[in-house]
């Protein structure tokens, strides 16, 4: 039996709404990505960092999770302060680190449903087959990686700088770095260095 995908297709077609969404975006913006942004980085990186969903102008638009608009500053800026991300020529490396989304394609308002989680939720678990430490950005991610672990979110509630172990995975979850949050002082340089910083324990 062949190993489950960690990806969709390029032509996933799961989630009705977002595939319509997707169509919208193709005649609005057809020099962008517009499709499901896959994982960025090796797949058996120790570190797979866990956002919400594509911004329309940002991931949706460069095809790379966090890469384009104002959610990717603070934590690009935590990356390369901890080693986990350097910069050269303009091109960004991830080192030991994967980055991905709860949901691959970009929703509308930027707000997925729970049938869409759903839907994408086994690309998840397919990535935490194997030990490794998981940056939960954001409830909705906390509670999905939870999900896709088989565990009760009741059982692991999500707050700032919360550390769980279950199974094979080491779960640490943190606000998401969003500019909604960052400008209403949410989550600011420190904290994201401390979650992070505990990743790397």
């Amino acid at each position: 039996m062949p190993a489950p995908r960690t990806d969709p297709t390029a032509g996933c077609r799961k989630c009705p709404r977002l595939v319509a969404f997707r169509r919208e975006n193709k005649v609005a913006y057809p020099a962008f990505h517009n499709g499901p942004v896959l994982t960025w980085g090796v797949a058996d990186s120790r570190l797979l960092i866990v956002g919400l969903a594509p911004g329309l102008k940002g991931a949706n638009r460069s095809g790379r999770p966090f890469t384009g608009d104002a959610s990717g500053d603070l934590l690009f800026a935590s990356l390369f302060r901890a080693g986990l991300a350097s910069q050269a020529g303009g091109a960004v490396s991830l080192h030991d680190c994967a980055i991905t989304n709860a949901v691959a394609c970009v929703p509308p308002q930027n707000r997925p449903t729970a049938e869409e989680v759903a839907t994408c939720r086994p690309f998840l678990a397919a990535k935490l087959k194997k030990p490794r430490v998981v940056l939960a950005l954001g409830k909705l991610a906390h509670d999905s990686v939870l999900r896709a672990l088989e565990a009760r979110v009741a059982d692991y509630p999500f707050s700032h700088g919360a550390v769980a172990r279950i199974a094979q995975v080491t779960l640490v979850s943190s606000y998401h770095p969003s500019r909604y949050n960052v400008s209403t002082k949410r989550i600011n340089a420190e904290m994201m260095d401390a979650a992070v910083g505990l990743c790397l324990r």
